[in-house]
């Protein structure tokens, strides 16, 4: 909030002295007369074309009064800052190097008007406004209204509170600024700052690769600790809203850092550090910032944390002392990218400043900074003074330090890119220009917003290899270093280059680390672990905890016929159809087969009865062949026997077709070959059963006639139409709705049950219904002809055999509908076993009892009842 008010404040105060300036310009004179003055420190040089620059190269102004006045008081910037004023000469070198190129910028010398901000938004808002309307005592306008501005373009600022306050101002005229330390994503909005670039990445760029970096060592659990200020509250909301569960972790804690020296609240967060769980502190905020938290977590002895800092502090020497590096050692930080500049070095050599404030260290090159004389007792004490004549290549420097430049590097492509804006500008040919009408820039006439149309299209190489170009938000294409605090065996500390994250067009975003380089300061030296709570293994699934972020939860076991195939899974996923989970939930596994098998005790219990019985059905028709000749065999229609045991055998073989896994030339065979079978084997009982009663009406007076309608060839054509009967039911069911193989899975969700659905549930009970009403037929027949003598005894065994097979299909009905699976299949075999072996036995079991073991009664004369042996 202060900072916006700062911005009306002074865009207002403009805005007044420009309205009141210019009527005064318009009813008394054809000048412009400045009403009041800024007296700035800075360099200057004079060019055709003239960028402006913005540093900060002292610290804290004595400046009372903020507002216009004829004669403000000249402020005192106390403090020198080494690394500000190197980046201002570092300006200064690109532009001379520019002006040396015979091929960049040709015939056009570059100048410069380079002013000190002393660190504070009111003066560096000064020092803007004076570099776009200049500080001349009167400007005669001439008559077109026409005239050069006095800065095209302007390299600053090295804070992204100031910049935004500027660059609202600048945006208005479209004045090109060029930041090459600003990294608030705010920045990047293009309708607040349209003329707003940059030579630094985003914020939003370093939240992205701090994210990659806690993906990389699996760290899931972090706090985050901000300034209270643009660059740390506007991280913190890109923080916020990248980092997820899924992309990189949860923050265990949200905290701001205090401006001033705060004790309570330093005290207050770092007791919030220790308690937490959380391994791992991102820390985005100012050095200075960081020095009085440090104390405070020197104090309480927190240590085993795991730092990671923004480029605001990765480089800060003041932290890399043997008193923090226990707390502070095995950090890793976001550094600007390192690049050469071959010369700067010698160009340094030849600054000879002194205690005198308006210098001429090189022709044409007027400094006016002021350095504060040495305080009291500075002298007696031992010091020295400079004289601004020393030999600095004698000593070891921060200043002549030229293979760490960060953001002397981002100064240098800032000028570059505004000297290559400036060159495609002036190669423009007339008529084939960008603006209205094909009109190409003037250099007489030039605008600042036509270096902002070349400034977006920019795309250059530095010495170094380093791609500059800016894409459609002013961003310049993204790289970092990540540094690492290594404190060495004999005690000394070195920040070491370990990796680095870029952004190219053709791969995106990658992380490059080289994990055998990072020092770990823990016991292990190993990287840590931070996490809320433990990975989930596969075949479980994250719970959140009720209450806390997502990133604390439980592991949950899948249910049964889900999996999760890998760790941290939000969600079981389902199984296919023919798949279930396996015990440990981590893979599907193919479902068991379940059918009535050959393999399995049930089903060669089936199979062997089912051989036994058609076995013992051929030996039967071996015995009655052997004995056929014998009265017992002739006198029971011996032809209807043979076809009978034929049919038995059949039944007994068609049981087969239920065992062994279902296809569909079985489903369709099984029940049209039983239905078949079981027709001609009660076809032929009914048969059997009709002759014995034409028999015995035959042997009563004049019953002879019946005989002739139960001849040899009517018998067979009755069991043949009977069976037609069946059969053409068999071909109806099987071409409208035949039986097919199925994979039924509701009986067991972890098994598939391969049955055989009968199609058309109407066309079995029809084929069933048909054998039934043959069967009931010959019960009540033969039951009928239960009482005749017993020469004609048969007819008590048929209706004892079709007592028994009614009973038995009776009772299927309910045990078939009722039983699952293979199950049903069982019973049914069951059924057809139970029936057969009863026709069996009953038909056939005191015949061969009487031909095996009692041949004295296989005579005619005991068929016919005339002996009176008993058994």
């Amino acid at each position: 909030m202060w900072t916006f008010s700062y911005i009306n404040l002074f865009f207002l105060v403009s805005l007044c002295f420009y309205i009141s300036s210019s009527a005064f310009s318009i009813l008394y004179s054809p000048s412009c007369r400045l009403q009041g003055r800024f007296h700035l420190h800075g360099m200057h040089k004079a060019g055709d074309v003239v960028l402006g620059g913005l540093f900060h190269m002292h610290f804290d102004p004595n400046y009372p009064d903020l507002f216009f006045t004829s004669e403000p008081e000249q402020p005192t910037c106390h403090g020198f800052d080494v690394l500000g004023f190197k980046q201002a000469q570092t300006m200064a070198f690109a532009i001379d190097e520019i002006n040396r190129n015979p091929k960049l910028l040709p015939n056009v010398t570059l100048g410069y008007s380079v002013y000190d901000n002393c660190n504070k938004l009111g003066i560096g808002f000064r020092a803007a406004l004076s570099l776009i309307s200049g500080q001349e005592d009167q400007v005669i306008i001439p008559e077109t209204c026409e005239g050069t501005p006095l800065v095209l373009g302007i390299v600053g600022e090295d804070s992204s509170t100031r910049s935004i306050a500027i660059s609202t101002v600048l945006g208005l005229y479209r004045v090109p600024m060029v930041s090459y330390f600003s990294t608030c994503s705010c920045l990047s909005d293009r309708e607040r700052f349209p003329s707003f670039f940059r030579t630094i990445p985003s914020d939003a760029f370093q939240v992205r690769a701090m994210i990659q970096i806690l993906k990389h060592f699996g760290w899931t659990w972090a706090g985050l600790l901000i300034s209270d200020s643009d660059y740390g509250l506007h991280a913190a909301q890109s923080l916020q809203s990248d980092l997820s569960p899924a992309d990189g972790g949860c923050l265990a804690y949200l905290e701001v850092l205090p401006q001033t020296h705060d004790p309570a609240e330093l005290r207050r967060i770092v007791e919030i550090m220790r308690k937490s769980t959380a391994g791992v502190v991102i820390v985005f905020a100012h050095y200075s910032e960081m020095i009085n938290l440090m104390e405070e977590v020197v104090r309480q002895n927190v240590t085993g944390l795991q730092w990671i800092a923004s480029e605001a502090w990765t480089l800060a020497a003041v932290l890399q002392t043997p008193h923090l590096m226990p707390y502070l050692g095995g950090t890793l930080g976001i550094a600007i990218r390192r690049g050469e500049i071959p010369g700067l070095r010698e160009f340094m050599l030849n600054i000879k400043p002194d205690l005198n404030h308006n210098n001429t260290y090189e022709k044409n090159v007027v400094m006016t900074l002021k350095f504060a004389p040495p305080p009291s007792g500075w002298v007696e004490a031992g010091g020295a003074i400079c004289t601004g004549q020393e030999d600095l290549e004698t000593v070891q420097t921060e200043f002549l330090d030229i293979l760490n430049l960060r953001p002397e590097y981002n100064v240098y492509k800032a000028v570059y890119a505004l000297a290559y804006a400036l060159h495609e500008l002036l190669q423009c040919e007339p008529g084939r220009g960008p603006f209205s009408g094909n009109s190409c820039g003037d250099l007489q006439r030039l605008k600042p917003w036509q270096v902002v149309h070349y400034l977006e299209t920019v795309n250059f190489t530095t010495s170094f290899g380093d791609e500059v170009s800016f894409d459609e938000n002013g961003d310049v294409l993204p790289i970092y270093d990540i540094m690492n605090w290594q404190w060495l065996p004999d005690g000394g500390i070195k920040v070491q280059n370990v990796g680095e994250v870029k952004k190219s067009a053709l791969k995106g975003e990658e992380l490059t680390l080289h994990e055998d380089k990072v020092y770990w300061n823990f016991e292990s030296k190993k990287p840590p672990r931070s996490a809320c709570s433990e990975s989930c293994p596969p075949g479980t699934r994250r719970a959140r905890k009720k209450g806390e972020p997502e990133c604390c939860f439980d592991c949950i076991l899948c249910s049964e016929g889900k999996i999760s195939n890998k760790s941290d899974s939000t969600e079981c996923i389902s199984c296919p159809e023919d798949f279930w989970s396996s015990p440990k939930r981590d893979l599907c596994v193919p479902k068991k087969i379940d059918f009535l098998s050959y393999h399995e005790p049930l089903g060669i219990c089936l199979t062997a009865t089912s051989l036994l019985g058609a076995i013992i059905c051929v030996v039967v028709v071996g015995i009655f062949i052997h004995h056929h000749r014998t009265p017992i065999v002739r006198a029971n229609n011996s032809e209807l026997s043979f076809q009978l045991l034929v049919s038995l055998k059949l039944c007994f073989l068609c049981s087969l077709l239920f065992i062994g896994r279902p296809r569909l030339w079985t489903c369709q065979l099984r029940h049209a070959a039983f239905g078949i079978s079981f027709v001609l084997c009660v076809s032929c009982i009914l048969v059997k059963t009709m002759v014995v009663l034409a028999v015995f009406k035959a042997s009563k007076p004049g019953g002879g006639a019946s005989l002739k309608w139960f001849g040899a060839v009517q018998q067979r054509g009755t069991v043949l139409v009977l069976t037609s009967v069946q059969a053409a039911i068999c071909t109806a069911w099987l071409v409208s709705a035949s039986p097919v193989p199925h994979k039924n899975t509701q009986y067991h969700n972890d098994k598939i049950v391969y049955e055989c659905v009968v199609g058309s549930t109407i066309g079995f009970a029809v084929l069933l219904g048909y054998i039934g009403l043959l069967a009931l037929l010959s019960f009540l027949l033969a039951f009928l002809a239960r009482n005749l003598p017993d020469n004609f005894n048969e007819a008590k065994l048929i209706t004892f055999s079709m007592l028994i097979f009614c009973a038995v299909w009776v009772a299927f009905v309910p045990a078939y509908v009722s039983s699952p699976g293979k199950y049903a299949d069982a019973v049914e075999v069951f059924a057809i076993l139970a029936s057969s072996f009863g026709l069996l036995l009953a038909l056939f079991g005191p015949k061969c009892y009487i031909i095996l073991l009692r041949p004295e009664r296989n005579t005619k004369k005991a068929i016919m009842g005339r002996t009176t042996t008993k058994s």
